[in-house]
């Protein structure tokens, strides 16, 4: 279950979950919505979203989805996938 701040974050950018049905936003798991922030968010999104769940629990997330599977590792652009292990290596240890 979401805390009521992650929730209202979810609806703050509401139009990136555009596939998921309303009533389901706010049950969403915390890969998909790092999945999410980190492939379709600006730079504010991502901010929040290191400040809602921590950037070290953001960077684990990251992680264990592209190292869990190559279809996971899919869901994220390839670019993304780049700029996000060089930030996290840099700023989580």
């Amino acid at each position: 279950m979401n805390s009521p701040e992650i929730k209202a974050f979810i609806h703050q950018h509401s139009n990136l979950f555009w596939y998921t049905p309303e009533d389901k936003k706010e049950d969403i798991s915390d890969e998909f919505l790092v999945e999410t922030i980190l492939n379709y968010g600006d730079l504010n999104a991502t901010v929040q979203l290191f400040h809602l769940l921590g950037i070290k629990e953001v960077a684990k997330s990251f992680f264990d989805s592209i190292n869990l599977s190559n279809r996971r590792k899919g869901n994220y652009h390839e670019l993304t996938i780049n700029y996000f292990t060089l930030v996290f290596r840099k700023y989580v240890h």
